[in-house]
């Protein structure tokens, strides 16, 4: 009969299976036996499962990219055009140093603190696992950690620190051990300190040191080494700024620890403890501003989203600081005193705010306005504000919000008629009231009034701006025609203006204060309309070139056109022009500009320019109604533009002696009348001009008669003796 018990032990026990163990088993009793062959078959599988989840988890951390530990999004630094730092964008309050850069006081408290043994285990301090499980086990209270370095580095960086459970643990644990294989341990260090958490937003020991005792990293002594140290485990309880006591006790636990470690004498630590580490105080929350704003829109136009989300820009732009000041304060001066006139009964700013203390506000009501400045020669934006509060709304009134220009669009009417029709500033326009048929649109006659109902005998084309006439902007118009008046408002950046309605003439149509503004600087950079830009240049973390803009320019009139255009636009703030106040408003310099009012006194509007620069400014409320009853452009946005401008001259924008020069001038007598070389017949018609050369007419009056015109020489030129010709003398008779 076949032996149970050995056929047993051999299905139990294989042949190829330790037969030297396998006989020595068999001679075992039973009893002593079967719990022997147990274990054995418990730990073998033990150790294939151990096996399959090491190679599982390994397989899982390969698929997690080890570029993304160095992938630390800095915030970017945004600098005016005096160098100072205007502020920070994006990513988080970090700057990455190397580990060389750090203090060796703070290396040597860190690892004292968090990982004692980091330069001996290989990822996972096995030794410190089983020291946290017996401390554990005697007192279950003490919660006792065993993350190294390592670990607590792969948590960090690819966020694994959302899910508390033992397939997150093993997952850190195979991450740690693959980062340890390609990383040394120097490596790990730096990558570590440059992403830790030290509280109040702040983001590796260069910030925090920069931020708490404001010095480098590389400067710290070992009681701040020792504060920072502890603070990475209780951010919030350990933070200087809020608890410092607190953040006094964790950096002597922190000393404890280098004595207990031995790494540190007791006398030494002795003498840190007595010094009284000097903390800074808490910087208020850094608050955006339009400026950074305005940034912000442009950079997500020129860069695309991961370099911006990588973060570490230097970012220069063309900001004027002084300039953004008085920008900024000048238009809250007076949204302010506007709300104080007589007749305001829209919502106020102070209310508002009161409302936003109680947590009641929704949207903001109350009076709105908006600034830019910008360089004729460059088109650099040197201030530009886009609303009166961004704490209560972002939206940016400078560059999103289309409002209808009004007035502020009849000088790219007169530039068109005298680039396109030979307009001349002294030349007659009728005033009188827009006649049956004599402007024809497709909803039949077109015939506006002007803004005061009354009419008046032909006047000059340069009273008829200053005086912003409606009925003399229309004739000018039309005198250009339709197609000229929008191709050059288009070439100046005033894009899509839909239709062919005369009523463009009197600025019926939606503008940017950016886009107009740019249009207006081309007349005071003799035609030359340069591209807006408020960033001037970009460089990544590394110090490269990423983005440069450069001066873009082009063409939009001639010279001569800008001259003679700029020189009705004078006139509008000369006694009797409809910005005649400015001088009483502190300003007092060469420039010339428009007024806007819309229908209702729904926007105020002032945009004018020197040589130099070119400020637009607007008010108004953000659904559009009334403002207030005469609320003008001259009375509502003109002094911030006195304002403004009065204080670019001080910090170097003079604009200089003068308008530039279009070229060669010539004097000319010519006909009021019909715009053309005067006769000897057009009598008190004739009027001198300076006109550039290539704006004098070249036909002769002919409402008058078609003798040759008096010619006045050119400035400078010495005039040649002729003969006076027969029509000539017939014509001194008469006069």
């Amino acid at each position: 009969m076949p032996d149970r018990s050995a056929s047993l032990k051999k299905s139990l026990l294989p042949a190829w299976f330790f037969p030297g163990w396998r006989r020595r088993v068999a001679r075992w009793s039973c009893w002593v036996r079967w719990p022997v062959v147990m274990a054995g078959w418990g730990l073998l599988l033990a150790l294939v499962g151990l096996l399959v989840v090491d190679l599982a988890y390994r397989s899982l951390a390969r698929r997690y990219d080890l570029a993304e530990l160095g992938k630390m999004p800095e915030r970017s630094e945004v600098y005016d055009a005096r160098g100072g730092v205007l502020g920070r964008l994006h990513g988080e309050n970090r700057t990455v140093v190397p580990l060389t850069a750090v203090s060796p006081h703070f290396v040597r408290c860190l690892l004292a603190r968090e990982d004692s043994r980091f330069y001996e285990h290989g990822g996972v301090d096995y030794i410190g696992v089983v020291r946290a499980l017996w401390r554990t086990f005697k007192d279950p209270t003490v919660r006792q950690g065993a993350s190294t370095i390592s670990m607590q580095l792969a948590r960090n960086s690819f966020d694994l620190t959302r899910e508390k459970s033992i397939h997150r643990k093993l997952l850190e644990i195979a991450l740690t051990r693959r980062i340890e294989s390609q990383r040394t341990k120097d490596q790990i260090l730096e990558l570590y300190v440059n992403r830790i958490f030290f509280g109040t937003g702040i983001f590796g020991v260069q910030r925090a040191a920069e931020s708490y005792f404001g010095k480098a990293a590389k400067d710290l002594t070992l009681d701040e080494g020792a504060m920072l140290a502890a603070i990475i485990r209780g951010p919030n309880a350990f933070s200087p700024f809020r608890h410092y006591d607190k953040a006094i006790s964790g950096r002597n636990m922190v000393l404890d620890r280098m004595v207990e470690t031995g790494v540190m004498a007791a006398e030494e630590a002795a003498k840190a403890k007595g010094v009284p580490t000097k903390v800074l105080k808490e910087p208020k929350a850094a608050k955006d501003t339009w400026a950074l704003d305005a940034v912000r829109r442009d950079l997500e136009k020129l860069l695309d989203e991961g370099e911006i989300g990588e973060g570490g820009l230097k970012i220069h732009t063309t900001v004027e600081p002084a300039l953004q000041q008085a920008a900024e304060a000048g238009l809250t001066k007076q949204l302010t005193a506007i709300e104080k006139l007589p007749g305001y009964v829209h919502q106020k700013w102070a209310l508002y705010e009161n409302m936003m203390e109680r947590g009641l506000a929704v949207e903001p009501e109350y009076l709105q306005g908006a600034v830019v400045v910008l360089e004729n020669g460059t088109g650099a934006i040197r201030a530009i504000v886009g609303g009166r509060d961004i704490r209560h709304s972002s939206f940016n009134r400078a560059l999103l919000a289309r409002r209808q220009v009004g007035s502020t669009f009849k000088p790219l009417v007169y530039a068109a008629a005298v680039e396109h029709a030979g307009l001349l500033p002294g030349q007659l326009v009728a005033d009188a009231r827009i006649q049956p048929g004599e402007i024809r649109t497709a909803e039949g006659d077109f015939s506006p009034q002007n803004s005061d109902e009354s009419y008046q005998a032909p006047h000059p084309a340069s009273w008829g701006l200053a005086k912003s006439r409606n009925t003399m902007a229309v004739r000018v118009g039309e005198m250009a025609g339709i197609d000229q008046v929008k191709a050059l408002a288009d070439k100046a950046g005033l894009k899509f203006i839909e239709g062919r309605s005369p009523q463009i003439y009197l600025g019926n149509l939606g503008a940017t204060l950016e886009s107009l503004t740019s249009a207006y600087s081309l007349l005071g950079n003799n035609g030359v309309r340069c591209r807006p830009f408020l960033i001037d240049r970009i460089e990544n973390s590394a110090g490269e070139l990423v983005y440069r803009s450069g001066v873009m320019s082009y063409e939009v009139v001639s010279p001569g056109t800008a001259w003679l255009t700029t020189l009705m636009m004078q006139k509008v703030m000369e006694p009797g022009g409809t910005a005649a106040g400015v001088k009483q408003m502190g300003f007092d310099g060469l420039a010339a500009g428009k007024t806007g009012t819309t229908d209702d006194y729904r926007d105020a509007w002032f945009v004018g320019f020197n040589p130099r620069l070119t400020c637009g400014v607007w008010v108004g409320l953000d659904d559009p109604e009334r403002i207030i009853h005469r609320g003008y452009g001259s009375r509502l946005a003109l002094p911030v533009w006195a304002g403004v401008m009065a204080a670019a001259g001080p910090l170097g924008y003079e604009p200089g002696a003068g308008w530039q020069d279009p070229g060669a001038i010539a004097s000319r007598q010519i006909c009021a009348a019909s715009g053309k070389l005067a006769s000897p017949r057009c009598g008190a018609s004739a009027l001198t001009l300076d006109l550039p050369s290539s704006h004098v007419p070249a036909t002769v009056c002919e409402l008058h008669d078609s003798s040759p015109a008096v010619v006045v020489p050119a400035r400078g030129a010495i005039p040649e003796r002729q003969a006076p010709g027969f029509f000539e003398r017939l014509g001194r008779f008469f006069r």
